[in-house]
């Protein structure tokens, strides 16, 4: 079982980050159309740059597990700004489920941020070569 649960932290910042990862490099490819996307939601295009080093970096972070509370805090900040600003329609059953979705993501982050990387993670070499 102790074996089991080395593997439950970073199989779970995996499938927590990848999205962020996988979601910041398509927009490097798709630029113009969500630059375009954030505009027609009344948010500035010029933010994208940011996004895409917030997604694609921040991502990365928690799966390698290096400085992974800030980015854990800096994604769950970004899915709640996310989520009031472009699934607020609740109208719409799908967009608030898209709201939920990013909710409930933010939590998982925020698991992170109170509880820290696990097993695997570049934090705890760091932590470890310091002491």
């Amino acid at each position: 079982m102790k074996t089991l649960y080395t593997f439950v932290a970073p199989t779970g910042r995996l499938f927590l980050a990848m999205m962020f990862f996988m979601s910041g490099l398509s927009k490097i490819g798709n630029y113009a159309g969500t630059q375009g996307y954030m505009e027609a939601m009344g948010v500035s295009g010029a933010l994208l740059p940011l996004v895409i080093v917030l997604e694609a970096l921040g991502g990365l972070a928690i799966i390698l597990g290096w400085q992974t509370k800030i980015a854990s805090f800096a994604l769950a900040g970004f899915c709640v700004v996310s989520a009031v600003l472009f699934h607020n329609d609740f109208s719409n059953q799908a967009e608030m489920a898209s709201f939920m979705k990013n909710v409930t993501i933010a939590g998982g982050f925020l698991l992170l941020v109170a509880h820290g990387p696990g097993a695997y993670a570049l934090d705890n070499r760091v932590k470890s070569v310091q002491a």
